[in-house]
């Protein structure tokens, strides 16, 4: 019955529903709860760093439950994004409702969408991959499926990684560090691979060609079918999705380098490059992506098992109070940087 907690994550997803059912001051529901509700919420609840037994790992990695509350984000992705871009076609709403609506669909964008993206993205299947990016399509951030396996895990915490936040970066600094550099390395990475199989860039195979199709297709189809109204906001809520996902990235390696070796090589990726947070409501509602040095140290392990090391950094706050913390950039340097001695 403990497992059930992970249906709690679906509480964003309903809360989107209902502003785009009700509007009104419900357009700012998601908002609310993400930003104000879950803040305060993880002040008073218990954080753990309680693992699942190594004998009940394999067992509970199998188990379709898991895969489920996964998959069912799908279907919720898209018809909440569909009912708002109609929404947004129509011009009826006010402008605080289609304020509200566009940060909280794209909350669901950033959540639902690239947050499940990122774990799918991981498994071995072609199945569970193919949905990983069908899930980046509404960001426009296909190529994250490229550049963060391929790159991003190979990089972290290293001056190549435009994912890995340097010590004094801004949040919005590293927005448009990490969202150009991010786009480019997919590129390069794709190419590089291309060239190796001995393939042409103009190649059928080359995912950023196809990618770079679907996403503008997306965009044209919104306009035709819709409006230019509904193709500003599904823009809009791309943007506001990726850049969740890269605050979150500028969250769970600040300020944290591999040493390079005399042969110029960087050490290997250890528990002490990532930082965690064992705050519950973040872990439920990210599907244990606050975990994220375990996640680093063996990429294919399935959220469910997931496990706190204790070697690695624990942010003072969980991530909804980080998230909004690190918009501010004073605040964030004066609690990091306090934390950041005891990581090296």
């Amino acid at each position: 019955m403990k497992d059930l907690k992970y249906l709690v994550a679906y509480i964003l997803p309903f809360t989107t529903a209902l502003g785009l059912y009700w509007q009104g001051g419900w357009a700012w529901a998601t908002v609310l709860l993400i930003f104000g509700i879950l803040p305060v919420l993880e002040l008073w609840t218990p954080s753990s760093t309680q693992n699942i037994p190594p004998l009940e790992e394999d067992n509970r990695a199998k188990r379709w439950f898991f895969n489920i509350l996964l998959y069912l984000n799908a279907p919720l992705l898209f018809i909440l994004v569909g009912v708002y871009l109609m929404q947004v076609a129509t011009g009826t709403l006010s402008m605080p409702e289609t304020i509200g609506l566009t940060l909280g669909v794209g909350l669901v964008v950033g959540t639902c969408g690239i947050n499940v993206a990122h774990e799918l993205g991981h498994r071995q299947t072609r199945s569970e991959q193919l949905l990983s990016k069908v899930l980046l399509l509404p960001a426009l951030y296909m190529h994250f499926f490229i550049e963060h396996n391929r790159g991003h895990h190979k990089h972290v915490a290293t001056p190549l990684d435009p994912a890995t936040a340097k010590k004094g970066e801004t949040v919005y600094g590293f927005w448009i560090r990490s969202v150009l550099g991010s786009y480019r390395n997919a590129w390069t990475l794709e190419t590089e691979r291309l060239k190796k199989e001995g393939k042409s860039f103009w190649n059928a195979t080359n995912e950023m060609l196809w990618f770079t199709f679907f996403q503008i297709g997306y965009l044209l189809a919104v306009a035709l079918v819709l409006n230019t109204n509904a193709l500003i906001g599904a823009v809009a809520i791309a943007t506001v999705g990726f850049l969740l996902l890269e605050t979150v990235n500028y969250l769970e390696h600040y300020g944290l380098q591999r040493k390079q070796l005399a042969s110029g090589r960087y050490e290997p990726v250890q528990p002490e490059h990532s930082w965690n947070s064992n705050h519950e409501l973040g872990r439920i509602f990210l599907y244990e992506l606050t975990r994220h040095s375990d996640h680093h140290f063996k990429a294919t392990r399935k959220y469910q098992v997931l496990r706190h090391l204790d070697e690695s950094p624990q942010l003072p706050y969980g991530y909804p109070t980080s998230l909004l913390m690190s918009l501010v950039p004073p605040l964030w340097f004066y609690v990091m940087h306090r934390q950041l001695p005891q990581t090296k």
